[in-house]
Parts: C-alpha cells; sequence; structure tokens
C-alpha cells in the first residue's frame, strides 16, 4: 500500500519533527525575550520576503530608527532611547522573525521532499499538511498582534499575545504527538478512559493560555509576592469587573495563573503517585517521574519570577518550563493510552 514507506523512513520523518519541534521550542522561548525586553514593537513593519534582512548601513539604521520614532512606544515610553538602544531591541525582535521564517524552510522542503519520495504513510500526510498551515496562521497571527501596538497605546493585545502563543504551543505540541506516534507504532491507543487523560494536557495547555493574559497586562509585577498577594491570600478586588476582570484586571489575572498553578500540583501529585505504583509499563513510570519533575521545576521558576521581579533569564525560563511541562504531559498521556499493562 506504500511502496516506498519502511520503518526507516518513519524514522527519518521523526528525526526531522524534532530537529522542527527544537527549533520551534527555541522561538517560544527567543519570543519570551522578546516580549520581556519590550522589543517586539521596534520592527513597524511586515515584509515576509525583504525583512529577512536587516540594516546593514548607518543610513539603513537611521531609517528604520526614524520609523520607530513615529509610533507610540517611542514616542510615549522610549523617547530617551538612543540608537544604540534602539539597534538591541530591534535584533531581538528582527531574530524572532528571522528564526520564524527558519522554521518555515526547516519544515516546507523536507515535507516536500518526502511526500513527493512517497515516504509519508497515507493517514499522516493530512496531518503534517495541517501543521504547515497553521504554521503560516502562526506568522500572520504575530503580525496582528504587533499591529495591535502600533496605535495610541503602546501596548499589544492581550488576547492577541495570548492567542500568538497558543497557537505556537499548539503547533509544538501537536508536533510531539505525531512524533510520539510515529516512533511507537506497535502501541496502540486504547479508547477506554483516555478522556481524563487528554484532560491533563488540556490543562497544562490553559494555564499555558492563563500565562499569557499575565504577560499581556504585565499582571506579574502586580504582587512580586508569594504565598499571600500583598497581605492577602485571595485579594478582596478579584473579580472586581466582574467577569471581564480574568482578562483585563491584573489582581485577577494573577490569582487565577495561581489557581491553575495550585491545581495542577494537586492533580499531578494524584497520577504521578499512582501511576507510578499501579503501572508496570516502565514508560508509564517514566511519564509520571517526568510529569511530577517537570512540574516541581515550573512552580519553582514561577514563584523565582514572581520574587525577582520577572527577572528577564527566570521569566524566560519559565515561560520554557511550561512547554516543558506540556512535553511530559503529552508523554505521559501516550503512555498511558497505550500502555501494556493495566492495573
Amino acid at each position: 500500500m506504500y511502496p516506498h514507506v519502511t520503518d526507516n523512513s518513519d524514522r527519518w520523518i521523526a528525526r526531522w519533527l524534532t530537529v522542527c519541534a527544537v527549533v520551534i521550542f527555541g522561538m517560544i522561548l527567543l519570543g519570551g525575550v522578546t516580549r520581556l525586553t519590550d522589543s517586539g514593537l521596534s520592527m513597524v513593519e511586515w515584509q515576509p520576503i525583504m525583512g529577512a534582512i536587516p540594516p546593514l548601513t548607518a543610513a539603513d539604521w537611521d531609517l528604520a530608527f526614524t520609523k520607530y520614532q513615529q509610533f507610540p512606544e517611542y514616542q510615549k515610553v522610549n523617547y530617551d532611547m538612543d540608537l544604540a538602544g534602539f539597534k538591541v531591541i530591534f535584533m531581538y525582535e528582527y531574530l524572532h522573525r528571522v528564526l520564524g521564517r527558519l522554521i518555515g524552510v526547516l519544515y516546507l522542503f523536507p515535507m516536500v521532499f518526502f511526500m513527493v519520495r512517497g515516504m509519508v504513510r497515507r493517514p499522516l500526510k493530512p496531518k503534517l499538511l495541517l501543521l504547515f498551515v497553521l504554521g503560516g496562521c502562526q506568522g500572520l497571527l504575530g503580525w496582528y498582534m504587533v499591529k495591535s501596538g502600533l496605535v495610541d497605546r503602546p501596548d499589544v493585545s492581550q488576547y492577541r499575545l495570548t492567542a500568538h502563543l497558543g497557537l505556537a504551543v499548539l503547533v509544538y505540541g501537536y508536533m510531539v504527538w505525531l512524533i510520539l506516534q510515529i516512533t511507537s507504532p506497535h502501541r496502540q491507543i486504547v479508547g477506554e478512559h483516555s478522556v481524563k487523560f487528554y484532560a491533563l494536557a488540556a490543562l497544562v495547555y490553559l494555564m499555558i493560555l492563563s500565562g499569557g493574559f499575565v504577560a499581556g497586562t504585565d499582571a506579574g509585577y502586580s504582587y512580586p509576592t508569594w504565598p499571600l498577594m500583598g497581605d492577602h491570600l485571595i485579594p478582596p478586588s478579584i473579580y472586581a469587573e466582574g467577569w471581564i476582570s480574568a482578562f483585563e484586571q491584573v489582581t485577577t489575572i494573577q490569582f487565577n495563573h495561581r489557581l491553575f498553578a495550585y491545581g495542577l500540583v494537586l492533580l499531578v501529585a494524584s497520577i504521578a503517585i499512582r501511576n507510578f505504583r499501579g503501572s508496570s509499563d516502565p514508560r508509564v513510570k517514566w511519564g509520571a517521574v517526568a510529569l511530577a519533575l517537570a512540574l516541581v521545576c515550573q512552580v519553582t521558576l514561577g514563584v523565582s519570577t514572581l520574587l525577582t521581579h520577572v527577572a528577564v533569564p527566570i521569566a524566560a525560563a519559565h515561560q520554557g518550563g511550561a512547554v516543558v511541562l506540556l512535553t511530559a504531559a503529552l508523554f505521559f498521556t501516550h503512555a498511558r493510552l497505550t500502555e501494556r499493562s493495566r492495573f
């Protein structure tokens, strides 16, 4: 049925997807640094082709800086910035966009090669094409996000930022899931009790989206204390403006993000202990351990981010840690759903 498809073909496709996933992980990290250094609005134009070439001469840099000076972020926030400072924030955003283009090249050309050579199994083809379409949408969504900060308010919309982050993580997560399926062809998913294990990964994903709103509103700066928020465990001002507070009020946004973390700690502790003790499948045991360790590291990074007043290296590591936690959740979910010896 697949004359050119062999186990070796599957291995090459898995390796290719792994490289792409690693680069996407790097891009998510760099995107976090770009946001934390307020660099995202330094490039005020979107040029998918010509934009790959940075300013090369003094005249080019002067022109780019002049364009930046025409927009609210410079006029209201960075009005005292000189050309040297502009070059720093420009390069963060430039590298972020270049990495996006690199991902497109790394994904498109090998995909076409594998498909033309008949090395891709038929059920996998639409999934690979879907990933490509989602990647293209991610690029468009990135510019749509930037445009929201080039108006009167020199900050990007927290809704668009969260959507941009969420789609990047979704592409990464789906890619990881395909890698797990390709590299474990003899482990078939069993339907019973599957929903609750998919729900684990879904909850981690929702926590990442919650973090997007924290980032988009700078809610992490509002209460740099833990375990209390200021003088309160539950601040009296949460949901002061109704349900919209969950998306627009910094106190409620940070409180909800903490609640997600506490809920995941309880859920993951229960799942990890039960499956480590009760399963005889080594993959499930390793998955439970990886899940627990990833969560401990992520919570530690989250608390450290607060206590250091959102120090860039720690906050960026916290964003990366969220993706590592999702990876662990997906690995555990796949291992549990394909478990050979159930208890």
